[in-house]
Formats: structure tokens, C-alpha cells, sequence
């Protein structure tokens, strides 16, 4: 027994040695880690910005909103990165979620906001407020039992107000034309599905059946939605389609990496992402698209971004569709979010978006200078770049080819194929004035509340348009118009006709038939969508 004891001593100590020097480390580093300022213990592992906050809250000589300094304080920091680099506070984040979610929680409408007051522009179907008898044209002057107008009455307070969690109820108080005593009705909130595709239809105008897809933002549900879409314009007839992504200001960038790959052929390359410290992502088609054989043209313009880039570009880079309208946005970083502990985000960009081709979609930007970057659209306007392709200013030179070898630019956005400027030479400064100031919009309201009973009679946009077509909308128009304050002008109002009847025509349309009626009658008569249909008849 003698010859073990000694070794088994030596293994004891040094075990005991070696947990006492653990021991004394962790109390070396404890020591580093924390230091004692007036009697209060800090961690030397806090940032510069904890511990100043800390202090200031332990002891500054006045009472402080801590809170709300270190809101103050994160929005300083996230605006010395890049433009789209954000910082999400916890109240705001449910709603920002739920724009691209596919559904959110509420009462089912769609509102506006006119002379200080909630007016139900139309009534979401399947929604709560369908199945209780709310209609479009109710003006909502009471939500539990507090007076819900006035000039502090805006569109976000309407959203946080009227949404909520599935199964609450919401107290609405109602003035309805004709009815004298205010209406009132309890609404339980339920789900209200948020549509990507606004419109599907087969446009008009066209020697071949063209089907037309607007798609208005990359969210959960919107490749379910876009290839429904394609599935009932092709059980239609379509041969062809129109994909309109302007004003689309992108989203999920997987829904764009899918609508994609019904498009191109095996192993093309879709887009590519990488960064410093984000290994190369690649996504390429997988071959099993439906749609890899018809035609195709994709719409853009100045406001079209992100997943709108990287579906269009990736449709060019492969010869897969003709680009037409105006230069896109150039918006191609990649933000990744990260959830803070009181439930707030914010959403860092980790890397940059290219083309097939290898083009960057992100246009130049100052680490900072976020109100340069959102100028820009500012200066295309004043360099004529929205009116003329030649006035645009390529800050990238080199050289990018497509698939089958044309030459594209570089320089952030994507520029399209062929080129449509914006059209002015009707606009007068009567049509101006009346268009900026929404007054266009806010008589086609008026109009279709004082004629709803008459107009719902008609269940079409093309029967309506022709009823609308025998009355003196511009007439009544001017004089509304000139009510507010924009004094007629004859020679101008003349000039000007046709794009006041498109646009009042198309909105009283819109307030009696939806989206479903508005689109094809709008985009029968817009330049961009005429183009289109040219190319696409050949």
C-alpha cells in the first residue's frame, strides 16, 4: 500500500494547487472586471455608453428619463452606419412585423384620412367589420366612447388604435350620409390577411393575351400569392405576362429567390451575397420553374427596391426578361436582426447583394450621411434622369455583361432595358397644384359617398368607366377645386383633361369596385404598361 500512497498524495496537492489557483484567477479577474466609483460598484465589461448612462442614472442632480435617452441614444448610433441599418423600439416592432407577416390582427378596413377625420374608404372581406355591417363611406367620430378626431388624428395612431390581439373588442361610434343619429358597433378583432399581389388580370389592349401581376412588396405569403396569380391568368388564356414590381419597396429576399426560380433554368444564378464578416451566400435555380418558356417583361421605376432589384436584375443578367421603365432604387444590403432584451430590434446590415453579372444593386453612400443618400432621388429628378436615359450618371464604369453578353451597368439600381420617361407635356400648373395637394383624390371620395347608391349599381370597371364617361366629372371637378382655392384656368384645364378624367375615373372606380377594378382601367392608359404590352405583342 506504501508505493501508491505517495503518488496518490502528489495527484491530491496538485489538484488542490490547481483549484486554489482557479480561484485565485476568477478573483484577479473579478477584480479587473468591476471597479468601485463613490461607494458604487461598476463593470469595467460595459461599454463607455453603459456606463455614462449608469452614472448619469445613480447620480445626476436632477431626476432623468433614463429610458428614453437610451432610446435617443441607440437611434444616434445606428445613424452613423449605413441608410438601412435600423433601430426598432418594442412598440413599434409588432407593426413593423406585421407588414410583411401576411396577416395582422384588426378590424378589417381600409381608411383614409379626410378634413381631420377617419373616413372607411372600403371594407376588407371575410373581415370583422363585413360581417357586422359597417360599410364603405362610414366615418368612424368615436372609438370607446372617446371622440377619435382632429388634427392629431393620423395615420399611425389610426393603425395602433384599430389593431390589436385576435379576440379584443374595440368600441366603434359611426356617422353614416342619410342616417342623423351616430351608429354604434363592437368589434372583435380577428385576422386581416395582407395581399402582395394587388392585381391579376389579362391587360387590354394587347394582340396576344398578356397577362399583368403587380406585386407590391416581398413578404411571407407573396410567392404563394404571385404563383396563384400566374396559375389563374395562364387557366385564362395568358401566353405572356407582365410582372410590375414599381413602387415595390422589397422585403423578404427569399419570396424574390423563388418567384425567380420559375423563371430561369437549372444552375442559373439568381443573386449572391457577401460580406466582410458574412460568408458568400449563392442561390441559383434549381430547374423546376413552370413558367421557364413564356414571355416575360418586369416593370420598374425610381421607387422599386431590394427584393425588386435582385428579382430584376436576375431576370436580365439571364436574357430571361426584357427590364422596362426607369432606373430602380439601388437599395442591396442585407440587414440581419438582432433582438435586444427589453424586446426591441435592431437590424444590422452584414453584407452586400449582387447580380449575376456581379453588379453591386447597392448605389454609393457615406457611413452617416443618410440625408445625402436620401437626396438622391432629388438630384435624378434635377439632372433629368426620371425624364431622359442619356442624363443618367453611372458613378461604377466597369463593365458587366449579361448571359448572352450585352453590356449592363453597374452604379447601384438596375437600369432597364428600354427606357420610359416620365410624361409632362399635359401637366399644367392648374393639374399640378390640384394632384399635390390631393385634390383629385379627396373629390373622387366626396363624389362616390354622394353617388354610392347609384354607382354600386354597376358591377364591372368597364360599364362604370362608361357611366362615369357621360358625366361632367372635370366640370364639378374644377369647381370643388376651386373651393379650395386653385383658381380655373380654361386653357390649362383643357390641356390637362385626359390625365384629370384618368385619374378620377380610376379612383371612383377604386372606392366602388377595388383593386380589381382600378388597376386594369389605370394601367390601360399608362405609358410604362403601353410599352410593355408592344414588346410583348411581338
Amino acid at each position: 500500500m506504501k508505493k501508491y500512497i505517495l503518488p496518490t498524495l502528489t495527484i491530491v496537492c496538485l489538484m488542490i494547487g490547481f483549484l486554489v489557483g482557479h480561484a485565485l484567477n476568477n478573483q484577479a479577474n473579478a477584480q479587473q472586471r468591476y471597479y468601485v466609483y463613490n461607494g458604487q460598484i461598476y463593470s469595467q465589461e460595459q461599454s463607455k455608453v453603459d456606463q455614462l448612462l449608469q452614472i448619469m442614472a445613480r447620480n445626476y442632480v436632477d431626476e432623468l428619463d433614463v429610458d428614453s435617452i437610451t432610446e435617443e441614444v441607440m437611434r444616434d448610433i445606428i445613424q452613423k452606419l449605413d441608410p438601412h441599418s435600423s433601430y426598432i423600439p418594442k412598440e413599434d416592432l409588432e407593426l413593423t412585423q406585421s407588414e410583411l407577416s401576411g396577416s395582422f390582427s384588426g378590424i378589417g378596413v381600409q381608411f383614409n384620412i379626410m378634413q381631420d377625420t377617419v373616413s372607411i374608404v372600403a371594407i376588407i372581406p371575410g373581415g370583422p367589420c363585413e360581417s357586422i355591417g359597417v360599410l364603405a363611406g362610414d366615418k368612424i367620430i368615436m372609438v370607446d366612447d372617446s371622440l377619435f378626431v382632429g388634427k392629431k388624428i393620423n395615420n399611425e395612431k389610426v393603425m395602433h388604435t384599430l389593431r390589436g390581439p385576435k379576440g379584443t373588442k374595440v368600441k366603434l361610434g359611426i356617422k353614416r350620409n342619410g342616417t342623423k343619429e351616430m351608429l354604434t358597433y363592437t368589434v372583435t378583432r380577428g385576422d386581416i390577411p395582407v395581399a402582395s399581389v394587388d392585381a391579376t388580370f389579362i391587360i387590354e389592349g394587347g394582340k396576344q393575351k398578356i397577362g399583368f401581376v403587380r406585386v407590391n412588396k416581398f413578404a411571407d405569403t407573396t410567392y404563394r400569392e404571385f404563383i396563384t396569380a400566374l396559375a389563374e391568368l395562364r387557366a385564362k388564356g395568358a401566353t405572356r405576362y407582365i410582372i410590375d414590381l414599381r413602387e415595390n419597396s422589397g422585403g423578404y429576399m427569399d419570396q424574390a429567390i423563388k418567384m425567380a426560380n420559375e423563371f430561369l433554368r437549372k444552375d442559373e444564378m439568381i443573386v449572391y451575397a457577401e460580406g466582410s464578416r458574412y460568408p458568400r451566400y449563392e442561390a441559383k435555380a434549381n430547374g423546376l420553374g413552370r413558367f421557364q418558356d413564356v414571355p416575360v417583361v418586369v416593370l420598374v421605376d425610381e421607387f422599386s427596391a431590394s427584393a425588386s432589384e435582385i428579382f430584376a436584375g436576375a431576370m436580365q443578367d439571364n436574357d430571361r426578361a426584357q427590364i422596362i421603365g426607369r432606373r430602380s432604387f439601388g437599395k442591396g444590403l442585407v440587414q440581419q436582426p438582432f433582438n435586444l432584451n427589453d424586446g426591441s430590434q435592431v437590424r444590422i446590415t452584414v453584407a452586400r447583394y449582387y447580380t449575376p453579372s456581379g453588379r453591386c444593386v447597392q448605389k454609393p453612400y457615406e457611413l452617416g450621411d443618410q440625408e445625402d443618400y436620401y437626396h438622391d432621388m432629388e438630384e435624378r429628378y434635377n439632372h433629368g434622369e426620371l425624364f431622359a436615359a442619356d442624363s443618367i450618371h453611372y458613378k461604377d464604369t466597369t463593365t458587366y455583361y449579361t448571359k448572352s453578353g450585352r453590356v449592363v451597368h453597374g452604379g447601384g439600381g438596375i437600369m432597364p432595358d428600354i427606357f420610359v420617361g416620365r410624361d409632362t407635356t399635359r401637366n399644367t400648373p392648374w393639374y399640378n397644384r390640384c394632384v399635390n395637394m390631393a385634390y383629385t383624390y379627396q373629390f373622387a371620395y366626396k363624389y362616390t359617398d354622394k353617388n354610392r347608391k347609384k354607382l354600386t349599381q354597376y358591377k364591372d370597371w368597364k360599364a362604370l368607366e362608361q357611366y362615369l364617361l357621360s358625366q361632367d366629372l372635370v366640370g364639378e371637378f374644377a369647381k370643388f377645386a376651386q373651393e379650395k382655392g386653385v383658381e380655373p384656368d380654361q386653357a390649362e384645364i383643357a390641356k390637362s383633361r385626359p390625365l384629370v378624367v384618368r385619374l378620377l375615373n380610376a379612383y371612383i372606380v377604386r372606392n366602388i369596385l377595388g383593386d380589381k377594378g382600378f388597376f386594369p382601367l389605370f394601367e390601360r392608359d399608362d405609358e410604362i404598361t403601353k410599352k410593355a404590352v408592344e414588346v410583348l405583342s411581338k
